[in-house]
């Protein structure tokens, strides 16, 4: 069986709920990987109001942390051209060479490492590869685990941080992290498996667009295993996909009410 990153990190946006507290038991920031041109990067932020640390160099990779308006933590990753083959969108105003790539590394903080460590090996068959001191404590230490054929694009990089309270989450924070399997057959395999291993789970719950898994890991940290399929073309045009709010069936008879609590873009 095969995992690798699905993109989809859903978080929590409000601008009127309580912020997330944040601390350990939680993911903690996200990297959309390419290949920048670092000063034109930096300036567009500027421009756009949004306040980011200075370029540095993490784990071998330069980095540009930065934080959205909800307080999302984020950070812009060179990933060397290792990451997924680019698909620039042509109707963007964001010229393709600073457009983001993907979604890479996402960071977990734990306040042990062994028991996150036995389910990230020996049940979803994670590999650990490398480790390298957090940037905001040195004493702190970040193992990174990779799986399918590695690179940027397929690693968890968990932070061990004892003595941090926990996380709550709210406006800003990370909900789940969805691992991607290709197929349905592989997704039954993996739900099998999980009870195999006495995890308690979800299930198989069907998404409509995919179908979805979900269970927390030892230091409760919700994870998700998703199909790539049907995908979202199944109910629209993937030319015009993002251009109109389109729901699932099970979701038509709450429109109104969803679109209502929608806020622009």
């Amino acid at each position: 069986m095969r995992t690798r990153w699905a993109p989809r990190v859903p978080i929590s946006p409000s601008s009127t709920g309580p912020r997330e507290r944040r601390g350990t038991h939680s993911l903690t920031r996200t990297h959309p990987p390419g290949e920048w041109k670092w000063r034109g990067v930096a300036e567009r932020l500027r421009e756009q109001g949004v306040a980011a640390s200075p370029i540095a160099e993490r784990d071998g990779r330069l980095t540009l942390d930065f934080e959205d308006p909800e307080r999302q933590r984020l950070a812009l990753m060179d990933d060397g051209g290792k990451g997924d083959e680019p698909t620039p969108w042509e109707r963007s105003p964001v010229p393709a060479e600073y457009q983001v790539r993907g979604l890479g590394p996402v960071v977990m903080s734990v306040p042990n490492l062994q028991s996150t460590d036995k389910v990230l090996t020996r049940v979803m068959n994670l590999r650990p590869v490398r480790e390298y001191p957090h940037p905001e404590n040195a004493r702190h230490t970040v193992h990174v685990y990779e799986m399918g054929q590695g690179g940027p694009h397929a690693e968890l990089h968990v932070a061990v941080q004892p003595g941090l309270p926990a996380a709550r989450l709210g406006a800003g924070g990370v909900h789940h992290i969805a691992f991607r399997t290709p197929n349905e057959e592989e997704y039954h395999a993996w739900a099998e498996r999980l009870w195999e291993f006495g995890i308690q789970n979800s299930g198989e719950i069907d998404r409509y667009y995919f179908r979805s898994l979900y269970f927390r890991e030892p230091n409760g940290i919700l994870f998700e295993i998703a199909t790539d399929g049907p995908g979202f073309a199944v109910d629209e045009d993937p030319a015009t996909l993002g251009e109109k709010v389109v729901l699932p069936p099970f979701l038509e008879p709450q429109r109104d009410k969803i679109v209502a609590n929608l806020q622009p873009i």
